[in-house]
């Protein structure tokens, strides 16, 4: 089960990578190296800004 998820994935990410013409790799790099730490800093910030107004 895991193994076909991992496929899966990787077959998004050539879908991905074939659609933008960027390839597999820069997708991958793309996504999770500054797509997926971006939001997670966005989001955070969010929250900090959020907690702020209510404390």
């Amino acid at each position: 089960m895991i193994n076909e998820f991992f496929i899966f994935c990787v077959k998004v990410l050539e879908i991905i990578g074939d659609a933008t013409g960027m390839g597999y790799e820069l997708a991958n790099i793309v996504i999770f190296v500054i797509i997926q730490p971006g939001l997670i800093l966005l989001f955070f910030i969010l929250w900090r800004m959020e907690k702020k107004k209510k404390g």
